[in-house]
């Protein structure tokens, strides 16, 4: 039995990000974001794509980088991730890897840790 993925719509993903519709799609934009869309032209959202949009978040609101400065932190922590991944799983490809999709959960368990951490 195939589990089916968690999609949002746009006003979905803006609520649980607890931002507003159109600073979504201005994050598509700056950060080169593409959700799935339906023929009619509507925008899906999966789950990862709300931890991608709930690091930027962060980085944005938490940490005080500009859109630019995001973007570096993204692409450099992604850098670092990589070059970790070769050296600790050398006789695999890294092509069986969404390295995306690790940076933004590590991001997001790295946030359940700190609030974790907060509440002791």
């Amino acid at each position: 039995m195939k589990m089916q993925k968690r999609q949002f719509r746009i006003g979905q993903l803006a609520d649980l990000l607890g931002v507003e519709r159109f600073v979504v799609r201005f994050w598509e934009k700056e950060f080169k974001l593409g959700p799935t869309r339906s023929n009619g032209g509507q925008r899906f959202y999966e789950e990862k794509d709300l931890n991608t949009f709930q690091a930027i978040k962060k980085l944005l609101y938490e940490e005080g980088f500009t859109i630019a400065g995001a973007k570096k932190k993204l692409k450099e922590t992604n850098t670092q991730i990589l070059g970790s991944h070769r050296t600790t799983f050398e006789h695999e490809s890294t092509d069986q890897y969404d390295h995306k999709e690790f940076l933004i959960g590590l991001l997001a368990l790295k946030q359940s840790l700190i609030k974790l951490k907060n509440q002791l």
